[in-house]
């Protein structure tokens, strides 16, 4: 069911009640190196709506503990990634993919402190299938969004690779193995972050970094995931309007911010608002958390868990909801860089050049040519605004040798995120959690003035009666 109303006289109900304004990503061991880019974009455009979410369907088990694993992780990441300054976006599914195909070939301690960071319980295939099993879902869609999800090896011409671990990665993951000559070490990277590029719709660039590859490279893993989403309703460009967005530190600074009345699924809970937003086919959403204070984001981000992401999804319920929500860029100059990350977390023997076990992936005679895992690396790029959410994340596993209501009714209740705010995109029918971040300062537009006659301009005009249809 579908609500609306006639969209002027909702803004000049919108901006009465606001005060808004103008409507118009060498020792004896080879080197395993994790890069991650994740590029999410977020379009949107106006109309008061009533939402519907689709009821999910019980995915398998071992699917279900494996999301359990890869949000936990999601988690585990976020609450590392989260000292770095600024905003932030992370894609748990790209790097748990990465990480359970490259722990597929982990052996001994190594194979069980990976399987401890990826809370899964069971070595072998249990994981990796579990995986498989969950992107082959998020792959099934009504027509709503688009999820294209792609994994290729690109392995060294004169290195002896796994038959087992090959075949497995290929029949699972469709990750085909494609020889290069890593002698030519640009010549590759290029070759590589073009296919990445190709698969992402052409939203991520340069995957691999420069001087990350030579001619010690053995095995390049790459994990791609693209997203395209259009709101069950989008918001109208025509309501998108400058409004001051106040950053944790005080700073002010006008955004084009949408507008939209509608009956969406909301709680007012714990010091902060939560909000759902549904995609089209209503499979997957985007759930906005807001503080209550402007300075509040670090108190909320130090509690996250799958817990307390369960209460809020338990609290959220339909109601009509003014909805002020700002575009806004995400676009870090330079990647994290996750190994002390991981190492923290528990996976410390995968990163020692001495200690690591992945002969699963290679078990070469020499203990010169065998391998551990370097370094880990994520970038992410987000942006949100009038037409949807588009997203994309890859992730390369580098390997290397070395030596509303009407007046009479209610008010409606706000979501007015004007200062800073997590953001998570969540496939409903499985719980995963496919992109998560905050936004600590959107996109600072200085064409963009706030006028002072903002709430004048707003009481000379009616709010109209929304239409049931």
């Amino acid at each position: 069911m579908f609500v609306f109303c006639k969209k002027r006289r909702l803004l000049s109900y919108f901006f009465r009640t606001h005060g808004y304004i103008d409507m118009n990503t060498c020792s004896r061991h080879t080197l395993v190196r994790l890069s991650l880019l994740l590029v999410f974009f977020a379009a949107v455009s106006h109309d008061v709506v009533c939402a519907k979410t689709a009821v999910p369907q019980a995915a398998p088990e071992p699917v279900v503990e494996f999301v359990r694993g890869s949000n936990a992780l999601a988690f585990d990441l976020y609450a590392k990634a989260q000292q770095h300054p600024g905003s932030l976006a992370l894609a748990p599914i790209s790097i748990s993919t990465a990480l359970v195909m490259t722990g597929a070939g982990a052996r001994g301690d190594t194979g069980a402190e990976m399987q401890r960071v990826l809370h899964v319980d069971e070595d072998g295939g249990a994981p990796l299938r579990a995986a498989a099993a969950l992107l082959a879902d998020l792959r099934q869609n009504d027509g709503g969004v688009t999820l294209h999800v792609v994994n290729r090896l690109f392995g060294a011409k004169s290195f002896a690779f796994d038959l087992h671990y090959l075949e497995q990665t290929k029949t699972l993951f469709g990750a085909v193995l494609e020889p290069l000559n890593f002698a030519d070490a640009d010549r590759s990277r290029s070759h590589i972050n073009d296919w990445v590029a190709k698969q992402t719709g052409g939203r991520i660039h340069d995957l691999i970094p420069p001087h990350a590859l030579d001619q010690q490279t053995r095995l390049v893993l790459v994990n791609a995931i693209y997203f395209l989403g259009q709101w069950i309703h989008p918001f109208d460009a025509r309501s998108t309007v400058p409004v001051p967005f106040r950053t944790a530190n005080g700073a002010t600074h006008a955004v084009p911010t949408m507008h939209q009345l509608g009956y969406l699924r909301f709680a007012h809970t714990d010091g902060v608002k939560v909000l759902e937003l549904p995609y089209r086919g209503g499979e997957v959403s985007m759930l906005l958390v807001l503080p209550d204070t402007t300075d509040g984001l670090e108190a909320v981000e130090r509690r996250l868990s799958p817990t307390v992401l369960e209460q809020w999804l338990s609290a959220i319920s339909p109601q009509s909801v003014l909805v002020s929500l700002p575009k806004f860029e995400i676009n870090p100059a330079q990647p994290l860089a996750l190994r002390d990350t991981l190492s923290a977390l528990g996976m410390a023997l995968a990163f020692d050049s001495d200690l690591a076990d992945f002969s699963g992936i290679a078990n070469p005679a020499s203990a010169a040519d065998r391998l551990y895992i370097n370094d880990v690396f994520h970038k992410a790029f987000v942006k949100l605004d009038e037409l949807g959410t588009e997203a994309a994340a890859a992730t390369a596993v580098v390997m290397f040798e070395t030596s509303a209501a009407p007046p009479s009714e209610p008010p409606p209740e706000q979501f007015r995120a004007d200062h800073p705010f997590l953001f998570v995109l969540r496939h409903a029918p499985t719980g995963a959690i496919l992109f998560i971040g905050r936004v600590s300062d959107p996109i600072v537009d200085t064409s963009l003035p706030v006028a002072s006659n903002a709430k004048d301009i707003g009481r000379s005009a009616t709010y109209a009666r929304p239409k049931i249809l």
